[in-house]
């Protein structure tokens, strides 16, 4: 997906705010409505957003947004995250990846790495990954969500379970206030409690907005990960369960260039 400078800072808006009108934007971007307009239309075909009459809102969070949509949100605090992710990566490591969004652009970031094992159900991240030719790539088998683009099911747990690996490198829909780790469906929670159970080293990646958003299945807890990479520092609770638990928080600057 292509969006512009400024139709991606509106569906931050967007998210941030939950309704903002076309004269407001039109005034905040110094562009006419009807540029903003065409701006709005173009989110929303993207499933970003929905119309409502004088503007734009944010869907409902009862469910999580398209994959597509979650690659274009956030995406500067993801590379942040992946830039440091990649300084804690070994040449020649084996890694189990989840599904999601900041795990696939951390593997982006591991591309000038040698000799890299990659274990995964992303099947975004096994593509990018076959781009390098020094990475052995292993991919699940089984049932493949058409949206996602991800495999779960029993070939999905029994792949992860075949393994031991170096670092799992995995994200989160939300966290809870207690640090409990949230996700929409429990096969996508099976998925990242196996990459957790089967790796030597855990790195959880995730960006602030995740300490805000609402999903319903429980696994796990923010603690129980090695290495915590954020783009800024959680709430105070959640920070202080990282340090009684022993967790290595890293707050990761996006004032670098990729």
């Amino acid at each position: 997906m292509n969006l512009s400078e400024r139709q991606t800072e509106i569906a931050e808006l967007i998210r941030e705010n939950g309704f903002l009108s076309v004269d407001a934007l039109s005034t905040r971007f110094s562009v006419t409505t009807q540029t903003i307009r065409r701006d709005l239309a173009t989110l929303c075909d993207m499933g970003l957003a929905r119309r409502r009459h004088g503007g734009i809102e944010a869907l409902s969070d009862s469910g999580n947004l398209s994959y597509g949509s979650r690659q274009i949100l956030e995406r500067d605090a993801k590379l942040a995250i992946a830039r440091e992710v990649a300084k804690h990566v070994p040449n020649g490591a084996s890694l189990a990846f989840s599904i999601g969004t900041t795990p696939e652009v951390a593997a982006e970031a591991l591309m000038r790495h040698e000799r890299l094992r990659i274990f995964t159900n992303n099947l975004n991240i096994a593509m990018r990954a076959c781009a390098n030719a020094g990475f052995e790539v292993n991919i699940a088998g089984g049932r493949l969500r058409n949206n996602d683009r991800d495999i779960l099911g029993a070939g999905m747990e029994k792949f992860l379970s075949s393994y031991v690996f170096d670092i799992g490198i995995y994200g989160v829909a939300g966290v809870g206030d207690d640090g409990t780790l949230l996700d929409f469906t429990d096969e996508e929670v099976r998925a990242r409690r196996l990459i957790h159970q089967n790796s030597r080293m855990t790195f959880l990646v995730l960006d602030l907005s995740k300490f805000s958003r609402a999903a319903h299945v429980r696994g796990g807890h923010i603690g129980e990960a090695t290495k915590v990479f954020c783009n800024d520092r959680p709430p105070r609770r959640i920070v202080d369960a990282l340090a009684e638990s022993g967790s290595e928080l890293i707050i990761c600057a996006s004032d670098e260039t990729p």
